[in-house]
């Protein structure tokens, strides 16, 4: 099965486990799918992720972080999609919820948060936001 936008994919699989208050969730593996995955474990949002080898593209298993009993993720959007890319330079990064959430961007130096690629100082594809 193809999938036009794999992120929107990894998103939508998180938040739909954690509305059904899953422990971990799977989804297909990709370069960008572990880095995102991995600035959601070093910012606290998920507990951790693996990726395991089926031979083909590798699947992630995400264990899903609660604190008694609801999820630490309140919210996850998609911002820049296949239809309409959102860019923004270093000085104009948006910030959620006035800092108290993430924005996932990938800049030339790599899948960041906000708050890294403002300490770089790089702009690029804002790809979600993370509350």
């Amino acid at each position: 099965m193809q999938i036009t936008d794999p992120i929107a994919d990894l998103l939508t699989r998180i938040r739909n486990a954690q509305s059904a208050r899953h422990g971990s969730v799977e989804v297909p593996a990709s370069n960008m799918k572990k880095n995102i995955c991995q600035i959601l474990v070093d910012e606290g949002y998920v507990r951790s992720f693996n990726v395991t080898e089926d031979g083909k593209q590798g699947i992630i298993r995400i264990t899903l972080r609660y604190v008694e009993g609801e999820p630490v993720i309140k919210g996850l959007k998609r911002v820049s999609k296949p239809g309409l890319r959102i860019y923004s330079n270093a000085e104009e990064l948006p910030k959620v919820m006035k800092g108290l959430g993430i924005a996932v961007v990938s800049t030339s130096k790599g899948i960041m948060t906000d708050r890294a690629a403002r300490k770089e100082n790089v702009g690029g594809e804002v790809l979600a936001f993370v509350w």
